[in-house]
């Protein structure tokens, strides 16, 4: 098959990959199996509860419960023993980063120790994805037992739900490893884009029998929210695919004693949303761990407090507000793993590459920093404004049939459609340059 190494792979070249080429066809495979064997495990129902009584608690719980039980791919309203699913791990992620920016002996793991460290660093998140797991299997557990129908003991049910819970959590932990390891894409990424597109059926449904049997203010509402979705989209492409390219240049270098070659110039691409959908993934999580630490507390001033961030409260201002400033926050947080600015004017001025009209060395530095720091305002805004005004426009159109899968859910959809989309790319570019290499 003849190529151009110049051009991305076309959608031709990839089937014919994914037709020809073994093992990237067991990448695809091995995903899509591991994929289906969590999804399975949601509808492996935990013993001895009341699953009528549960629902009824559910629909009553208004969008925190929903938003939560898309994430989980309805593990919470199926009550299966992946219930929790990916979730304790992405909370796990969120503590061992934050203590990685705070801890030297974490920085030192990440940035000096090669790939040992990373994986001390691993090793550590999935004990904290365990501890964390068990604390929220253990709250779970404890709202479950009002709607236990075994005669067993409250302790003795509790214990047992709660470790079937984080039993479930861990193995959806070590396939979303496995799937990142062996498969294509990143496997918790994955994890929560099946779970979300696992709800969309539901929602359509509800969506198109509201259009059918509501008046013409629903229809209209409908539309609109619709327009206001697809124009996200497009959006979430854009600003996924933006990127603010620095022009780099080296110096002429003498050969032997006459010849020179040339100036070569290139680009350094700066994205403008470095950190992809994680910021918004963390910030999703985050924002309801004041809710569960309430719920262990039992603590009536943090439960007052924790309530003020439900996204169903009758004011929302306080919930927008702090996934607003979570989402901005995350996005420089990401920005700055991401991207060292003092690393990268290292590295330019070891090879001889310059920027044009900036000095080599700290002056580099500080240009790559303002320049990122002004990408990552704008990527952080358009994030989170994302994440708003979708909601906001639902909650005018009072068109609820999405409850819970507002513009955070299309961002992560859209954002890990994308990503995956790119490393199933690259990896036909390799083999494209490795048949160049043989022949």
């Amino acid at each position: 098959m003849l190529v151009s190494r110049g051009r991305n792979p076309s959608a031709g070249e990839v089937i014919t990959q994914l037709l020809l080429n073994a093992e990237l066809r067991g990448r695809v495979l091995t995903t899509l199996t591991l994929l289906l064997l969590i999804r399975l495990g949601i509808y492996i129902p935990l013993p001895g509860i009341d699953r009528e009584a549960f629902k009824s608690f559910i629909e009553q719980g208004g969008q925190l419960l929903g938003f939560l039980d898309i994430f989980t791919g309805g593990g919470i309203s199926t009550l299966g023993i992946f219930a929790l699913g990916i979730l304790p791990f992405i909370n796990a992620s969120i503590i061992i980063q934050l203590l990685t920016a705070a801890l030297p002996q974490l920085e030192d793991l990440q940035k000096n120790e090669g790939e040992a460290g990373r994986r001390k660093i691993a090793q550590i998140t999935r004990y904290v994805a365990l501890g964390w797991g068990l604390a929220q299997s253990i709250v779970f557990a404890l709202v479950l037992r009002n709607y236990a129908i075994e005669s067993l003991s409250e302790s003795t049910f509790v214990v047992q739900t709660a470790l079937a819970l984080v039993t479930g959590s861990m193995v959806v932990m070590w396939l979303s490893e496995i799937i990142t390891e062996k498969g294509i894409g990143q496997g918790a990424s994955l994890v929560i884009f099946l779970n979300i597109v696992a709800t969309l059926p539901k929602a359509l449904s509800s969506t198109i029998e509201k259009a059918q049997t509501g008046d013409r203010t629903d229809v209209v509402g409908i539309i609109v929210l619709l327009m206001v979705f697809l124009i996200t989209i497009v959006g979430i492409i854009f600003v996924q695919e933006g990127a603010r390219r620095i022009p780099i240049v080296s110096a002429k270098r003498q050969i032997g004693g006459t010849a020179l070659l040339p100036n070569r110039q290139s680009y350094l691409p700066l994205k403008l949303n470095a950190g992809g959908v994680m910021p918004i993934i963390f910030a999703s999580a985050l924002i309801f761990l004041p809710i569960t630490i309430a719920n262990i507390t039992k603590n009536p001033l943090l439960i007052k407090a924790a309530s003020a961030l439900n996204p169903g409260a009758s004011n929302p201002w306080p919930y927008a507000l702090t996934f607003f400033a979570l989402i901005l926050g995350f996005a420089y947080f990401y920005a700055s793993l991401t991207i060292n600015p003092i690393d990268i004017s290292a590295n330019l001025k070891r090879g001889g590459v310059a920027i044009p009209g900036v000095r080599p060395g700290s002056a580099t530095a500080n240009y790559l920093s303002s320049v990122q720091n002004r990408l990552t305002l704008l990527g952080g805004l358009f994030l989170g404004s994302v994440a708003i005004i979708p909601a906001a426009v639902e909650r005018a159109t009072n068109v609820q049939t999405f409850q819970g899968l507002g513009a955070t859910s299309l961002l992560i959809l859209v954002g890990v459609a994308i990503d995956t989309a790119k490393q199933v790319q690259t990896y036909v570019i390799s083999q494209r340059y490795e048949g160049l290499v043989r022949q």
